[in-house]
């Protein structure tokens, strides 16, 4: 091909790419396979590599991030980014509305929007290509967080059609949906990490990470839902949306037009009701005035706009009486607050404990030892203290200080520049941590002993029996025949654990079979700071034996795939302590898994390649963790929830009743287990 048919060919390739991520990511209908798509995104890079003269800032292959921003600058907005009034008052509505009519007269509508709980950004593009992407900061000026914005494959980077204005700006919400924080918080405690308290935390964490391609991982989406008046070709708020959506963008479907104030109750209160079901958090809803010249007339306070409020859904909430604070120890040495609470009802459960998360959660409550406290369940789900009653505080009552040493071993408390923790930097012999690492060595994901599960680990430490993994592979019938440990359960009453003939049986079998668990499994059993079960599976991949991993160069380990320069600094800190390439010695000689083989580094075959497929219920012939590998193995990508995304459910008895709902709402194929077995070619 000639110098302008490889121009051409990059234009059309990446045209037809952004299509497709827009018929993927906006609209929720794939025209093409997983397997395709990549292949066309793989001829697009090679072509971008051999003719980099060719290559657009905006092509889609800089959707995997990979920009470094030390520091991000400050933009000032060209229209102030205002904040909402906000009320819980259904009357207040009515005061609202009494208002805008007295200005504007009754001939009126209103758009009621859902409201997003996560961050707002502002995006701006010009000939149709986005330029800047800043967050509201304090309303006048934000935060240049485009190279990371650039990664959320739901904003367009060239936009739809060519009607659009020169140069505009469109506002939004950037949300992490449930499924990716579900995720994301299992990826941090693999690693040993604090888990985020909600979406909204997690997605304005995510925006100011340094490392765009770190941002790509975390799965974010973007709803926009504003363009400010001067930059728009009709002149109301929702014409403009639609035509917004014809450019590419991803614009709610989530509204409705309001005539009356009985109109927006309505609204409200089914989406009180109706939020529950939504795959992302909300908290409220946002009622606009439609028409653009009588917003022009109804005009701005210093604060926030007159054509528009915001009503939030109220949080249940109660008080209580903070009865204590204790200090849990994790496997990492992370030191973490928790609220032991005068028993209370909150959202169908009684909640006896909060976190308080770190020592900065504290000193911003100013917390005292007796004091009122208002408690919520962050996303409807983790207990959270949210303030006190300080007209119930006594005199004289004890201010909650963070300890400056380990309450378990004493040692004095380190906290690393940029993070809200406290660590006990005595991972040796700080008996919580020794305990973590031995619960996450025998874990499920790691080398499932489930036979040492119910507090049997913590036994066998208790008498000295195992203080490190290796100590696993020395027991024997004789050294734990009889012994037990008497404690008390949630009741208060005294419970025996003992070590009888078919529970030593049981466990040295399930030691036993662990040595054949996989390398990339070991790795992740071993508990390195920041390697997680994904980032295990590919150190394994690429190292291919763990002597040639823990002898890789700083520059050798980022050339992996998905590892940064935390994990390539951890990595190398961890290989450098004696007693941990100690621990490998005594690993290996209890004849552990430190290389890769065949079966691990290949596929059965690609017979599924570019399907995403869930699994779920019970199954007659295969367990179903085998059954989960079987879809792997063929190459298929196994996933845990259903979306239009899903290819088919293999579903075996006992299959969740939402689940199962779902899929036959959204058409999704279900088959048995014979039939799965059946197109795997499995007799």
């Amino acid at each position: 091909m000639s110098i302008e048919d490889i121009k051409l060919k990059i234009e059309k390739l990446t045209k037809e790419i952004n299509e497709h991520n827009y018929n993927y990511y906006t609209l929720s209908k794939p025209v093409i396979s997983d397997y395709d798509f990549d292949f066309l995104l793989k001829e697009l890079e090679e072509l971008e590599k051999q003719y980099p003269q060719f290559e657009d800032p905006l092509s889609p292959t800089k959707r995997v991030g990979g920009d470094i921003t030390k520091s991000f600058n400050q933009i000032e907005h060209k229209y102030p980014m205002l904040s909402l009034g906000n009320t819980y008052s259904f009357d207040e509505i009515k005061d609202f509305d009494n208002r805008v009519r007295k200005v504007i007269g009754d001939d009126i509508q209103y758009v009621c929007e859902l409201k997003y709980d996560g961050v707002a950004i502002g995006l701006t593009y010009i000939n149709g290509r986005l330029v800047t992407a800043v967050t509201r900061g304090d309303g006048t000026k934000g935060d240049d967080v485009t190279a990371n914005i650039k990664t959320i494959k739901s904003i367009p980077l060239v936009l739809k059609g060519s009607d659009y204005p020169e140069e505009f700006e469109i506002r939004g919400e950037i949300i992490l949906p449930h499924s990716s924080f579900n995720k994301l918080n299992e990826e941090r405690l693999d690693i040993g990490d604090e888990p985020f308290a909600n979406p909204r935390n997690a997605a304005s964490g995510s925006l100011k990470l340094q490392d765009s391609s770190e941002v790509a991982k975390r799965n974010l989406d973007c709803y926009l839902y504003y363009i400010p008046s001067e930059n728009v070709s009709f002149k109301n708020h929702l014409q403009n949306l639609e035509r917004a959506r014809e450019w590419g963008f991803k614009v709610p479907s989530y509204l409705e037009i309001a005539h009356s104030v009985e109109d927006i109750f309505r609204f409200i209160n089914f989406w009180d009701i109706e939020r529950d079901n939504l795959p992302f958090d909300i908290d409220g809803v946002v009622i606009k005035v439609n028409d653009y010249n009588q917003q022009r007339d109804l005009g701005f306070t210093a604060k926030s706009p007159r054509w528009a409020i915001a009503y939030k859904f109220k949080a249940e909430r109660v008080c209580t009486r903070l009865l204590s604070v204790s200090y849990q120890v994790g496997r990492t040495g992370a030191v973490t607050p928790v609220a032991n609470l005068q028993p209370v009802l909150l959202a169908g459960t009684t909640v006896k404990r909060a976190s308080l998360h770190n020592a900065d959660i504290i000193e911003g409550l100013d917390l005292k030892l007796g004091d009122w406290v208002y408690v919520e369940k962050g996303g409807e789900i983790i207990p959270k203290i949210v303030g006190v009653d300080t007209s119930k505080r006594e005199l004289f009552m004890e201010t909650i200080i963070f300890p400056t040493s380990c309450p378990i071993c004493q040692t004095s408390l380190v906290r690393k520049e940029g993070e809200s923790a406290h660590y006990c930097p005595n991972e040796k012999s700080c008996p919580p941590q020794i305990k973590g690492k031995l619960e996450h060595f025998i874990s499920r994901k790691a080398m499932n002993i489930d036979s040492l599960g119910e507090g049997k680990v913590e036994i066998l430490f208790d008498n000295k029996l195992v203080l490190s993994p290796a100590d696993l592979y020395k027991l024997n019938t004789d050294t734990i025949l009889g012994i037990e440990k008497i404690y008390q359960n949630e009741e208060g009453k005294n419970k025996k654990l003992s070590f009888k003939e078919k529970t030593v049986e049981n466990i040295l079998s399930g030691i036993r079979n662990s040595k054949s668990v996989p390398f990339a499994r070991v790795l992740f059993a071993l508990g390195i700071r920041y390697v997680g079960e994904t980032i295990a599976k590919k150190l394994a991949k690429h190292f291919k034996n763990i002597d040639a991993l823990k002898t890789a160069t700083f520059e050798e380990l980022v050339e992996a795939e998905e590892i940064g320069e935390k994990i390539a600094e951890s990595l190398i800190l961890w290989f450098k302590d004696d007693c941990n390439l100690e621990l490998i010695s005594q690993l290996k000689e209890a004849g552990l898994q430190f290389e890769i083989v065949e079966s691990d580094q290949s596929t059965t075959s690609d017979i599924l390649k570019g399907k995403s497929i869930v699994v779920s219920g019970t199954f007659k012939i295969f367990r179903r963790k085998e059954i989960e590998s079987f879809v792997e193995l063929n190459g298929a990508k196994l996933v845990k929830s259903i979306s239009q995304k899903t290819d088919f459910v293999v579903a075996g008895e006992e299959m969740g009743p939402s689940k199962l709902e779902k899929a036959k709402k959204l058409g999704i194929e279900i088959i048995s287990e014979e039939e799965f077995l059946e197109r795997i070619n499995v007799k």
